[in-house]
């Protein structure tokens, strides 16, 4: 038994601790682990539910671009107009970032979660009732009211349930979970479009989020500490590093929010959020117009050619953040763990979107897009483990104004992009912003210092020891 536990000991250490020589094992879970081990590790099963929430709310969020061109036809909508429906998600979504985030810090995430999949569960059913452009508009709202508070309150139950050693991995392979429901959405909604009518996909939809707050509140709870099948090692491991989570009556739950800092601290994360938002909300949006329209691909190649960039951003969440966990586990410098993924991610995907859209070839811009999607998506584990890093105790409201920039950019970028199309008559000039923006985000990138952290003192940093958090 000694043995065991200094073997588990010898393995957290960096490896120029490690008395053997070797290289030490990564601190990331395996994939195998997540399935293999589940009775021994109660957070990868959370970890597991907050990919099934992730995964469907991503279908939820970008169903209506996948149906967008059936929608637009039935019920005569310009392209600009479409661009209104694309972003009327975006304004509550923006809106609920630090509400839901403050208030998943104080009221905890499990009831936030539970409540807000509800609401985004029934603006989904409702979409397929929507006669026009103003109904449309309307239960778009109501979606965006429901997702605009769920990452920020997913990223607090995160921050109370995994070590900073895992926190990469988690935010990765959550976020791979959106991709891969981004994929998964094209050809499901249109194989249900196409059996049933392009207003059924919604309702099935819809009642599959429901299925999920039920699975939500069955298996969470806000605090470690209060799920009866958490053994006190695993609470050991947790505890080493993790945010206590809110509960009633708590000192914690009762401390001050310090929003000044908070706002300082997140200020050019914020920034770079808004920059990575702009592009995704152009794949979100406008990938199967795009495929359609400029590039001439049939309705019956569109499930396809549409999944594979969103496919491609799968590989791209998950290697993001272990590979940044695995550069701070060996180097011990988080900033650089942090902000080596950051530039990587947005300059390979500029290099990458460049020639996908000048070129003339139709595959060749799906594959080039796609190899732009993975170079993005490498950097959202990232931007969403900076809220864990810097915020601890307060990571929902750090998460919650960090993503208000992805919002913002979400107001904007499909409107924009929708309006240059019907200016120049192609597709060029709105890609071309998002190019630029690509750019200015990774500038600011560079300038994130994640070790310096929110509540500590000016010159309190995190350990340079990852087996110390």
């Amino acid at each position: 038994m000694r043995g065991a536990v200094a073997n588990r000991i010898e393995a957290t250490r960096p490896h120029s601790e490690r008395a053997d020589g070797e290289k030490p094992p990564a601190n990331a879970p395996s994939a195998v682990a997540l399935f293999v081990r589940p009775a021994s590790r109660i957070r990868y099963r959370i970890l597991l539910v907050l990919c099934a929430m992730y995964f469907i709310a991503y279908v939820d969020r970008v169903n209506v671009s996948v149906a967008a061109p059936l929608v637009r036809k039935e019920l005569g909508l310009t392209p600009t107009q479409l661009g209104f429906v694309f972003s009327a998600f975006a304004y509550p979504y923006a809106a609920m970032q630090v509400f839901g985030g403050w208030l998943s810090d104080r009221l905890g995430p499990r009831r936030v979660l539970a409540a807000l999949s509800v609401v985004w569960a029934i603006g989904t059913i409702l979409t397929g009732l929507s006669g026009g452009l103003a109904t449309l508009v309307a239960v778009r709202v109501l979606v965006g009211i429901g997702e605009g508070g769920a990452f920020p309150a997913a990223t607090r139950a995160l921050a109370s349930w995994m070590p900073t050693r895992e926190r990469g991995f988690a935010q990765g392979i959550t976020h791979s979970a959106a991709r891969l429901g981004g994929a998964v959405a094209p050809p499901v909604v249109l194989a249900i479009a196409a059996a049933y009518g392009w207003r059924r996909s919604f309702v099935v939809l819809g009642l599959g989020s429901l299925v999920w707050t039920a699975l939500w509140l069955l298996s969470f709870q806000d605090r470690p500490e209060l799920h009866r099948r958490v053994t006190p090692s695993e609470l050991a491991e947790i505890r080493e590093t993790s945010a206590p989570s809110p509960s009633a009556g708590t000192a914690r739950a009762r401390v001050a929010t310090p929003w000044r800092r908070i706002l300082r601290a997140m200020a050019v994360v914020t920034l770079v959020d808004f920059c990575y938002g702009w592009s995704l909300w152009v794949f979100l949006t406008w990938l199967p117009s795009y495929l359609a329209d400029a590039r001439g691909f049939r309705p019956n190649e569109m499930g396809l050619m549409a999944a594979l960039p969103l496919l491609a951003g799968v590989v791209g969440d998950t290697l993001g953040g272990v590979v940044s966990d695995a550069i701070y586990k060996r180097t011990g410098r988080l900033a650089l763990a942090r902000r080596a993924l950051l530039l990587v991610g947005l300059l390979g995907a500029l290099v990458f979107m460049v020639p996908a859209i000048t070129t003339t070839s139709a595959i060749a811009a799906v594959w080039g897009l796609s190899l732009a999607f993975f170079f993005l998506e490498l950097t959202n584990a990232v931007l969403w483990t900076l809220p864990l890093d810097i915020a601890g105790d307060f990571a929902g409201t750090a998460g919650g104004i960090m993503n208000t920039g992805f919002g913002v950019a979400g107001m904007i970028s499909p409107v924009v992009f929708g309006w240059l199309i019907e200016r120049t008559g192609g597709y060029r000039a709105s890609f071309a912003v998002s190019v630029g923006l690509l750019a200015v985000g990774a500038v600011a990138s560079a300038t994130i210092d994640p070790s310096r952290q929110v509540g500590a003192a000016p010159d309190d940093r995190v350990s340079p020891n990852p087996s110390e958090g």
